[in-house]
């Protein structure tokens, strides 16, 4: 797929086939979230993939809107330095780039995606072991999409470009 017709055809997708994804495709896929960029290319992140299913049934516990990981068929867990100055703001914002990275090199080669929040972070911790001075930011559930592959949509459901688009000034 093309990049222009990856970014019309993500969409959150939380329903996903009972089959695995490819090491060819999950590597390119965590490739991608390495690639992403990152104030002063700090790089804060490292991915914790998991694709057992009791591993992903329970880590779908860890945020009442994370359901849709126990049915993935690999969840990337997006884990980060642990900072409560400034510099919070900061890579949360590089965390939110490699999300995006992830889920348009998932569209790109047809498999579905939907991010995910971190509540409970002790539990996160004990399933995917990351160190005390680390936090899990994101999880991103990838398979291929149950019903409906990936393609382009030709109307989203988004504001109309004149009302979101200024030029200039507002």
């Amino acid at each position: 797929m093309e990049t222009w017709d990856a970014l019309r055809a993500r969409r959150n997708v939380r329903e996903y086939e009972d089959r695995p994804i490819g090491d060819e495709h999950l590597d390119r896929i965590l490739e991608a979230g390495r690639r992403s960029p990152s104030s002063v290319n700090s790089q804060p992140w490292d991915f914790v993939v998991v694709t057992e299913r009791d591993q992903l049934e329970r880590l779908a516990q860890v945020w009442r809107g994370a359901g849709h990981v126990a049915g993935s068929a690999a969840t990337i867990a997006l884990i980060a330095p642990a900072h409560d100055d400034e510099r919070r703001d900061w890579v949360q914002y590089d965390l939110g780039q490699a999300t995006l990275s992830i889920m348009l090199a998932a569209a790109d080669v047809g498999i579905g995606s939907g991010h995910a929040a971190v509540g409970e972070q002790e539990l996160a911790r004990r399933l995917l072991g990351y160190p005390d001075d680390r936090v899990c930011g994101h999880l991103v559930a990838l398979g291929y999409p149950a019903g409906r592959p990936l393609t382009p949509i030709e109307r989203p459901n988004r504001r109309a470009f004149d009302e979101v688009v200024h030029r200039g000034r507002w």
